[in-house]
């Protein structure tokens, strides 16, 4: 499937850029080529198989950006068109279609896709022609152990660290007020696992004992043995590593069987706006690591927010949050050197803007360390009286964490 976005373009890569320190700073590109035609951004997505539903909220970012630039004036006066590919969920299928983006179609620019599975041949691709990598959603330590000097990760923390507030709560309790044991299952999945063994990490390190620990493939669908297995431990703690359908169905499968968990963990899913349904609307104190809120104060946000919700009826996710990021900072660095083209010459000046400075964007100031990771911490989200809601940080909360989870 391709799916091509012909943008009128604008300014909110320019809006937002204004807010960047440094970002108006002279690079050796020439802003009198400008006008000479679109700038041309090519994109594979997941939009079918095992991470179509989180890929589709890519999309709408990634176009809900385009269309804000559209309306605001252009990325260096310029129009942008996004053509975006479907990899439908598969990672010869991403490596291919950047090897067409760039090869065939010419393209000036890319951004990357979802997930950490599509993200590692995907960036090698861009590597191999020399193309800046700004990628949402490749959040494993693999993705940063490559060799990668041309990616960057829009997001605020790498998959491992995404429960370190929670983990901190936890080991702040008396000793006697935490959970004793834990059971573990996570998608065969860098991302899914990172998040998990994250988690279990810091929990066996307090002596939280691991009664279960499953690694399931990415197609799964049955959670009755895996579930099964969880519900006889009577484990205090849940911990689910997770996209988005798995999720659902491991949650459906538990309770059926009656497991009523002290505290439950799910990465990705509970984030998404369609979860309390699917589940049948037993949310109540479900935690989920993220690394964005709409309430959030961020100088870009709001607006972000203001125009996204309009265009949808509903306000953006982290999905649709980090996709938005991802044309945040290409657009800094590409408005701070003053080119957007193919030449490696324009790509490594991009590249080394970035490596030097910091970003601001809808999820907070971003900056990186020399592997394209970010140098920040995600928030922890928890369904209380219905509604998801920051419960950690302290200074960033919204509600009170539950430690112990309600009735599913």
């Amino acid at each position: 499937m391709k799916v091509t976005t012909h943008h009128r373009l604008g300014a909110l890569a320019l809006a937002s850029c204004l807010t960047l320190s440094g970002c108006m700073s002279s690079g050796s590109g020439s802003e009198g080529e400008a006008g000479d035609g679109p700038i041309t951004i090519g994109i594979s997505l997941p939009l079918t198989g095992d991470f179509s539903e989180p890929g589709k909220g890519v999309q709408r970012g990634y176009e809900a950006w385009a269309d804000y630039v559209n309306d605001n004036g252009g990325l260096l006066g310029r129009d942008v068109e996004l053509t975006i590919l479907d990899d439908q969920s598969n990672a010869d299928r991403v490596a291919s279609d950047y090897e067409k983006l760039i090869n065939q179609d010419g393209v000036d620019l890319v951004f990357g896709p979802f997930s950490t599975r599509l993200v590692v041949p995907a960036a090698q691709v861009a590597k191999d022609y020399g193309f800046l990598f700004v990628e949402p959603a490749g959040a494993a330590e693999e993705v940063f152990t490559q060799g990668f000097d041309n990616l960057f990760y829009a997001a605020p923390a790498v998959a491992d660290d995404h429960y370190n507030y929670l983990a901190d709560a936890i080991e702040a309790l008396p000793e006697a007020e935490r959970p004793k044991t834990a059971a573990y299952a996570a998608m065969d999945d860098p991302f899914a696992m990172g998040t998990a063994y994250g988690l279990k990490t810091r929990l066996e390190a307090m002596g939280v004992e691991t009664v279960v620990d499953e690694v399931y493939p990415p197609n799964t669908t049955d959670f009755g043995s895996i579930a099964a297995k969880i519900a006889d431990s009577r484990a205090d703690v849940v911990v689910g590593g997770t996209q988005y359908q798995d999720a659902v169905n491991m949650i459906v499968s538990l309770r059926q069987l009656g497991y009523q968990p002290k505290m439950a963990a799910f990465s990705t899913a509970p984030t998404n706006p369609e979860f309390p349904e699917a589940i049948g609307d037993e949310t109540e104190g479900i935690l989920s690591p993220t690394g964005y809120t709409p309430e959030a104060d961020y100088p870009t946000n709001p607006e972000f927010v203001e125009y996204y919700t309009e265009a949808h009826g509903t306000a953006p996710g982290e999905d649709e949050a980090n996709a938005w990021t991802t044309g945040q900072v290409v657009a800094a660095a590409v408005e701070a050197v003053g080119c957007a083209d193919p030449d490696p010459e324009c790509q490594g000046q991009l590249i080394d803007w970035l490596r030097e400075n910091e970003v601001d964007t809808v999820v907070g100031p971003l900056s990186w360390d020399a592997e394209g990771r970010p140098e920040g911490a995600h928030l922890i989200q928890q369904y209380v009286d219905g509604e998801i809601r920051i419960v950690l940080p302290e200074e960033a909360k919204e509600a009170d964490l539950i430690l112990e989870k309600p009735t599913w």
